[in-house]
């Protein structure tokens, strides 16, 4: 199983990771699709070509193929969305966030699943790429889709751990290619 391959790989001074990912995915109280939605956007963001190769599978086991493909849309497009606020954000002149953005985004209008499952989604991924304003979007969007906020943290729990095992286990396969050098 793609979860116990992961957990084996964690090293023993991250061993809280295992843990950690035993709490967000077997006890998080989410449901399937929204946990195991949360779970591969946040491994396509999280950009670690084993987590995803891991969690992939998995996540496209517990997903309709209408789920899995959301969570695919969500993750592509805060890609876009949180560098592109996120920088207008930075920029010191305001006069950038009273541009007309110009950049497609309808995947997010029409998803195939639950319009909270999809803000969730992008929330976990909002947080993985710390764009405030995103996080702030859909938080709201969340609140107004009456998620309470003990929900709305289990994406932050998920997008923090699945970035702590992407960046802990790519570390170790640059570390383990060094000693062949």
């Amino acid at each position: 199983m793609s979860l116990d391959a992961l957990k084996a790989a964690v090293p023993d001074y991250a061993r809280d990771l295992r843990r950690n990912l035993d709490a967000v995915v077997e006890h998080g109280g989410l449901g399937q699709q929204r946990l195991w939605g949360t779970v591969l956007a946040c491994a396509i963001a999280a950009r670690s070509a084993r987590v995803l190769r891991e969690l992939a599978p998995e996540a496209g086991a517990r997903l309709s193929p209408e789920a899995f493909t959301a969570a695919k849309s969500a993750a592509a497009l805060m890609a876009v969305n949180n560098v592109f606020h996120r920088t207008r954000h930075l920029l010191s002149d305001p006069a950038y966030g009273e541009l007309r953005t110009g950049l497609r985004m309808t995947a997010l209008a029409h998803p195939g699943v639950p319009k909270a499952d999809i803000e969730f989604w992008s929330f976990a991924v909002s947080a993985i790429n710390a764009c405030r304003l995103c996080l702030d979007a859909h938080e709201r969007a969340l609140r107004r889709l009456e998620v309470d906020r003990e929900t709305i943290q289990e994406a932050i729990k998920i997008a923090a751990v699945i970035q702590a095992l992407a960046t802990t286990l790519d570390a170790e396969a640059v570390m383990d290619g060094l000693g062949d050098a």
